[in-house]
């Protein structure tokens, strides 16, 4: 088992940053890719990015490519979304997800991100 514990949301004006953590305690993080998802009110949930077990490699979503980044520090076992250039269709709830082989199979309970406009 993996638990996966999100931080770092809010409220934030358009425009401004936002840094989420998940730490992960359990089975050997640096084994799992990690996932981050977001699920705005009435929309299914949706890929925002990921990062490969050992962080050499990224992809992200378009609606946030240039703006979002995601890193890992294994030792801290924590994963990291960093988010700038922030917009209110960016609100959401964010998640974070374990995945070994094909699919996410931990997830965490989600942090609320609020933009202001």
């Amino acid at each position: 088992q993996v638990q996966l514990v999100e931080s770092g949301g809010g409220l934030v004006q358009a425009g401004g940053s936002l840094r989420l953590s998940c730490v992960a305690s359990g089975r050997t993080f640096s084994s799992y890719a990690m996932g981050w998802f977001r699920q705005a009110p009435g929309k299914e949930r949706e890929f925002v990015g990921r990062i490969s077990w050992s962080g050499g490699s990224t992809s992200y979503a378009d609606s946030v490519k240039g703006r979002f980044t995601i890193s890992r520090d294994n030792a801290k076992n924590t994963v990291y979304l960093q988010m700038n250039s922030l917009k209110p269709d960016d609100t959401a709830i964010y998640y974070c997800a374990a995945q070994l082989g094909s699919k996410y199979n931990y997830w965490g309970q989600g942090t609320q991100v609020t933009v202001l406009s």
